[in-house]
């Protein structure tokens, strides 16, 4: 599986001209590139690339309202981690940003190295994120290769059948079920029988609908 080779990319999503160009240059001296917007409306009309990213969000907006937008982020397919910036935060608004998987919550104004420091955190967890879900990807395409037979031992075999077991409950060969889980231990890259029970169990129902 390759990693993400896009550079990392920070969206912030400020009403304050002044504060996006500050952050944007901010990160600028960090050679970070950022893409600033003046609402949450405005963000979601921009083209959402595929490398590793993380949002800068403010509390409080003009329309819909950062916290707002922090709990729909899952229904409109948004995963990327969010750091939110206020100058009118409170415990409890941030006790819900947190609760809501937020990275960080700072009051403007605000360090710059701490900034720094949540951002480059939501960039590692979201890469981790984006080579995770490329890495099940694979997994189902490898899954995808095998033919009907094989897939069928190989949850067989991920149910601790030996082959004599397998071959029974299926009317074949002995030699036919190794033949066929040697295919599909090969396909799947699976290097050991832990290894591929740790397959199927990651696949879940694409396996176990075989």
């Amino acid at each position: 599986m390759t990693p993400p080779t896009q550079a990392p990319l920070v969206f912030i999503v400020d009403d304050d001209p002044s504060v996006r160009e500050a952050v944007a240059d901010l990160l600028a001296s960090v050679d970070l590139e950022a893409r600033s917007f003046g609402s949450v409306a405005q963000f979601l009309a921009a083209e959402q690339p595929s490398a590793p990213s993380c949002l800068v969000l403010d509390i409080r907006m003009p329309g819909q309202s950062g916290l707002e937008f922090q709990k729909d982020m899952g229904a409109k397919g948004l995963r990327m981690p969010v750091i939110f910036i206020t100058g009118h935060g409170d415990i409890e608004m941030s006790v819900r940003a947190m609760k809501n998987g937020a990275i960080e919550f700072l009051t403007k104004p605000f360090r710059d190295q701490d900034l720094i420091d949540a951002i480059q955190e939501g960039l590692k967890r979201d890469r981790a994120r984006l080579e995770a879900d490329g890495a099940l990807a694979d997994l189902h395409r490898n899954w995808q290769s095998l033919s009907p037979g094989e897939r069928q031992v190989m949850v067989m075999v991920g149910r601790g059948l030996l082959n004599k077991q397998i071959a029974g409950e299926l009317g074949l060969s002995e030699i036919t079920v190794k033949v066929r889980r040697g295919h599909a231990m090969r396909k799947m890259q699976a290097k050991s029988l832990a290894d591929l029970i740790r397959m199927l169990d990651r696949l879940g129902s694409a396996a176990t609908d075989a």
